[in-house]
């Protein structure tokens, strides 16, 4: 099985990389294909997003192992897609 699309709410610090550092350092990750980043909010401090990833084989360890480290915090994960590879 296979997560090929995830849907995260993630707060930001306004502070350190923008939404375009994000979106491309995401995109380095192997099984990664497309990233959509939406801003939902933006306080005084913070920014809301919401940041939908699709590919072929989503690591979501390593999105948010990532996305830490760029100072943002997953507040939920609102939508999965997985698939099951055909023969298994």
């Amino acid at each position: 099985m296979g997560i090929t699309k995830l849907v995260l709410d993630v707060l930001k610090t306004l502070k350190g990389p923008t939404i375009i550092d994000v979106a491309r350092r995401l995109l380095e990750i192997d099984g990664v294909s497309k990233i959509s980043i939406k801003v939902n909010e933006i306080d005084v401090e913070t920014l809301t997003l919401t940041i939908t990833i699709e590919g072929a084989e989503i690591d979501f360890d390593i999105i948010k192992s990532i996305l830490e480290d760029m100072g943002a915090v997953i507040h939920s994960v609102d939508e999965v897609i997985a698939t099951r590879n055909s023969g298994v």
